[in-house]
């Protein structure tokens, strides 16, 4: 692996902290510097990070810093926002909102910082804040990422081996679209043992016919919601597959990964961030990597597009009423 460089993580809650912390024990960074409004709780984060460093076999400088440091970071990931409120009926699309209305002043501040590295988005609805950051920074949309569906692709193939009975290392496949609702589980890219799941179906209906397929993409459209529930936040996946996203720039191998990164005429979609398989590397998105999905789950992926283009757009018209009711503001003062 090439040198690991420097990382800035914007965020120091359960999801940046244990982003911090998956780099640190990997050695997926030779520096790592947390940014949080809230100073001390980065600080803390900092010195319990430390702590663990000292047993860790890999060298890292960890510190709480702000904007200033960042100029000359590799890679930032943004990781603020709010939950949803699941007792509401809230879903990840619903934070949009308020997640926007962070992001608009984060963008500001990575504009003045002179960062100009690979960024990758962590904070939801993921794959349209990953397209908000891109519209408001101009930047090249290979460089601004979203883990996307890293950690949905992770669920489908727990979720497929325990269901099967094999480990997970036999389990390859993707689930595809939106990180939230209208994801779907990608069957037909599934693959256990080297062959194609759906190769198996055929040959041993017995078996693989008493499994209901359907419940287990509703466990992997789910799973965050239970995690939710049960302890507040999801932190250990997330922080695991930004890791791997890392691992990949890093390692500038083409190793490919499902992120979310901007569309242009790739499953016949145009203009939005959907998560997708894609070729990492130290520039970001190389290339995506084009499935042949069946013809269900390509209606079923342009439904996904569709809302999260139909999202963004609102975060746009927000987004330049809010600058021209700060610019008249600013003209009449």
């Amino acid at each position: 692996m090439k040198q690991a460089g420097k990382v800035i993580i914007i965020g120091a809650g359960h999801v940046g902290s244990h982003a911090a912390y998956a780099l640190a024990s990997q050695g997926l960074a030779g520096e790592i510097v947390l940014i949080d409004i809230d100073r001390e709780k980065a600080a803390a984060q900092v010195l319990d990070i430390g702590d663990a460093v000292a047993y860790l076999p890999y060298p890292v400088k960890i510190k709480a810093g702000d904007y200033k440091d960042a100029g000359d970071g590799d890679v930032m990931v943004i990781a603020v926002g709010t939950n949803p409120d699941k007792a509401k009926g809230e879903t990840r699309m619903d934070t949009l909102a308020a997640t926007a209305a962070i992001i608009r002043d984060v963008a500001e501040e990575i504009r003045q910082s002179g960062f100009y590295g690979i960024l990758v988005s962590i904070s939801n609805p993921a794959d349209v804040i990953a397209h908000y950051l891109q519209y408001l920074l101009s930047w090249p949309a290979g460089k601004i990422i979203s883990t996307g569906t890293a950690l949905d692709s992770a669920r489908l193939r727990r979720v497929t081996a325990e269901a099967v009975g094999v480990s997970i290392e036999e389990v390859e496949g993707y689930a595809l679209g939106e990180h939230g609702e209208s994801q779907i589980a990608a069957w037909s890219t599934v693959s256990i043992q080297g062959r194609a799941l759906s190769e198996l179906r055929e040959e041993n209906k017995g078996k693989y016919g008493r499994i209901d397929w359907e419940s287990l993409a509703g466990e992997v459209r789910g799973g965050g919601w239970t995690i939710l529930e049960g302890k507040g936040s999801t932190e250990f996946g997330i922080g695991a597959a930004l890791a791997e996203v890392v691992r990949a720039v890093w390692e500038d191998k083409g190793t490919i990964l499902p992120v979310s990164t901007l569309l242009s005429g790739e499953y016949g979609q145009h203009g939005v961030y959907a998560s997708v398989p894609a070729v990492l590397g130290r520039k970001g998105v190389k290339e995506v990597v084009e499935l042949k999905l069946t013809e269900e789950e390509k209606e079923k992926f342009g439904e996904s597009c569709r809302i999260m283009r139909e999202n963004f757009e609102l975060a746009v018209t927000w987004y330049e009423k809010t600058r021209k009711a700060r610019n008249d503001g600013a003209a009449s003062a």
